[in-house]
């Protein structure tokens, strides 16, 4: 149940606190959790709404303000409807959730000034990508981003595959973040890593041409209007991402894109866990050799923003070996797991209990691709963004 009034989310959360019941338990975890979800929403929105006061009385309001239908809080509360819409836009214009709610943030108060040309309701999400697209162009400028290939390191035995692109600010997506499909969602809807990284290559108004025509499915004029752009530029700009987008993308990524990101039960995603789970349980165990049964020959490891990166079984292997053996120099602690899946792929919050502690504290994020039931790519990030995939910071 979603509101798009404050009056209405009051409202439902009063109906949740007053439908829960101590018993039995599993229905009670599963209402206290809805309820704690909907007072999320409505202190986004009391949040918001405080912003845009404070946005007013530093900016202004529009000269025709007092004419507008609109509170603080009953904008607030009809941009929140849209909030993951605009989180996913904006994590693939920049690879980042961090930035991506920035962003966001930022692009509410520019919708809020410029409230007097909102189009309606019927044209709420397109007028809200375009400023959207503006407010992360913007950012793009400011601060230029351009991937490189990992470099070298002393001392470390990489493996003798190609280095991996090195993309220093990408991070993950939970899933549970990620709206249900656009109702014209193009063949390039995905959020799997590999097609962020190739996103990332791509120059930023190349890049909004084609996430706004060919993931949102935005008209041709529409597209234009946001770019600010003739419609024959955007098909110019197209012509040249989309192949290049493509050259970018592994092979069975490429033929992947398109299928969306949520977990839907199929064979496919219940075998993706199947190897997830076993990935897992030799982690805890610190078994090595089942690890390696895990891993396509031309696996590949990297741990964004360290500079750290493997190629190949074996060398993937040597780097595990010296994080799961008990009796090696680098070994920080005895692993937990808990499954989650970000990005539309299977993945794991890794916890380590170090030696002499009895705590697992939060270590890594990996995010697995799997092919035909072996891990091709493990990507390992920092454990900054464990809450947002409802992920403790410790067991």
């Amino acid at each position: 149940m979603a509101s798009h009034t404050v009056q209405g989310l009051v409202d439902e959360i009063g109906h949740l606190a007053g439908g829960l019941s101590p018993e039995p338990p599993a229905a009670l975890d599963a209402g206290v959790s809805e309820l704690s979800a909907a007072v999320a929403r409505l202190r986004r929105v009391a949040r918001a709404a405080r912003d845009l006061a404070e946005d007013d009385d530093e900016y202004g309001a529009p000269s025709d303000a007092a004419e507008l239908p609109w509170t603080e809080a009953d904008f607030a509360a009809l941009t929140e409807t849209h909030r993951r819409a605009l989180l996913v836009h904006c994590y693939r214009m920049t690879g980042s959730y961090d930035d991506a709610e920035d962003l966001v943030r930022e692009s509410v108060l520019r919708a809020w000034r410029a409230r007097d040309t909102f189009p309606g309701r019927a044209g709420t999400v397109t007028w809200l990508y375009r400023i959207a697209t503006h407010v992360c162009l913007e950012f793009l400028r400011r601060t230029p981003r351009r991937p490189h290939g990992h470099e070298p390191l002393p001392g470390v035995r990489h493996g003798a595959g190609e280095p991996p692109a090195r993309i220093t600010w990408l991070q993950p997506y939970p899933d549970d973040e990620v709206p249900g499909p656009a109702p014209a969602a193009g063949p390039y809807a995905s959020l799997e890593l590999p097609l962020l990284v190739a996103l990332q290559h791509l120059p930023p108004r190349q890049r909004a041409a084609l996430v706004l025509r060919d993931v949102l499915g935005l008209s041709a004029g529409d597209t234009a209007e946001a770019l600010g752009l003739t419609p024959g530029s955007v098909d110019d700009a197209l012509e040249r991402a989309r192949p290049a987008l493509r050259e970018r993308l592994p092979v069975r990524s490429a033929h992947r894109t398109g299928e969306g990101t949520h977990d839907d039960g199929g064979d496919g995603s219940g075998r993706e866990r199947a190897v997830l789970l076993r990935y897992m349980a030799a982690g805890e165990a610190a078994d090595v050799a089942a690890a390696g049964r895990l891993l396509a020959a031309d696996v590949t490891l990297t741990m964004p923003p360290e500079p750290s990166w493997f190629t190949g079984r074996d060398a993937v292997l040597a780097h595990l070996r010296t994080r799961l053996d008990p009796l090696g120099p680098a070994f920080p602690g005895h692993r937990r797991h808990l499954p989650v899946r970000a990005n539309g792929q299977p993945a794991a919050g890794v916890y380590v209990r170090r030696p002499g502690t009895n705590v697992h504290r939060a270590q890594l994020l990996d995010v697995l691709r799997v092919e035909d039931d072996r891990i091709v790519e493990i990507t390992s990030f920092e454990p900054h963004l464990f809450p947002a995939f409802g992920l403790p910071p410790r067991l």
